[in-house]
């Protein structure tokens, strides 16, 4: 079971669809494996819930 992890503020289903798509082409062509195998897991993390340089996302 291959999987593709993909961490990210907030996305709306159009685009989700679209990463998972995109995402699972690209690591099929890039190793042979069918598509049908690949696992797409989305997380999405508010900007309220992630700090970089000490700050909080959501305050930048």
């Amino acid at each position: 079971m291959p999987s593709i992890t993909f961490d990210i503020n907030k996305l709306s289903e159009d685009q989700k669809e679209q990463i998972v798509e995109e995402f699972t082409k690209s690591a099929s062509r890039i190793t042979g494996i069918p598509e049908e195998s690949f696992y797409v897991f989305i997380n999405e993390f508010p900007a309220e819930n992630v700090g970089v340089g000490g700050k909080l996302l959501s305050k930048k």
